[in-house]
């Protein structure tokens, strides 16, 4: 199944030119890990991935020099990590896809997630974004050995 998906600010990026904090979405096929949903605003999904329920003091290390770069973490957090728990939408449903996490190598980028897009269908900060309800339908046919398939840039 084909879905409409939104990219990074900075367009797609060969892996190899992936870098923390370039806005840019790494090409490539990226595994789905796991997901997140966030429990007062979205019901449960029979879903085959791992998940588990969002939790507030939920984040992502974002941190080159955090030994816990790349990986989740609980706020409050020594070193500079994203707030998954948003007051918008965006992270209410957020699919964790496997990029620079087998091995982590600091600088290459972190938090390569698939959540929700914007309202006004604007750019991600480096992830993919799709459609509430597009995103809902597909989730429960994808599974363990699932990818996601990022087109390289031109």
């Amino acid at each position: 199944m084909r879905v409409p998906v939104r990219v990074g600010r900075s367009g797609v990026v060969a892996p190899e030119a992936k870098r923390e904090g370039d806005g840019a979405t790494p090409a490539g096929r990226l595994p789905l890990r796991s997901v997140l949903l966030r429990p007062d605003r979205v019901e449960a999904l029979p879903l085959r991935l791992p998940w588990r329920w969002l939790r507030p003091a939920d984040g992502w290390s974002d941190a080159p020099a955090d030994p816990a770069y790349n990986r989740p973490v609980t706020h409050p957090h020594p070193h500079s990590a994203e707030r998954l728990w948003r007051d918008d939408e965006l992270y209410d449903v957020i699919v964790v896809l496997g990029w620079n996490d087998a091995p982590v190598v600091p600088g290459r980028g972190s938090a390569i997630f698939w959540h929700l897009a914007r309202p006004d269908g604007g750019p991600t900060e480096g992830c993919l974004a799709t459609a509430r309800e597009d995103l809902l339908a597909l989730l429960p046919r994808l599974g363990t050995g699932s990818v996601v398939e990022v087109a390289g840039p031109a």
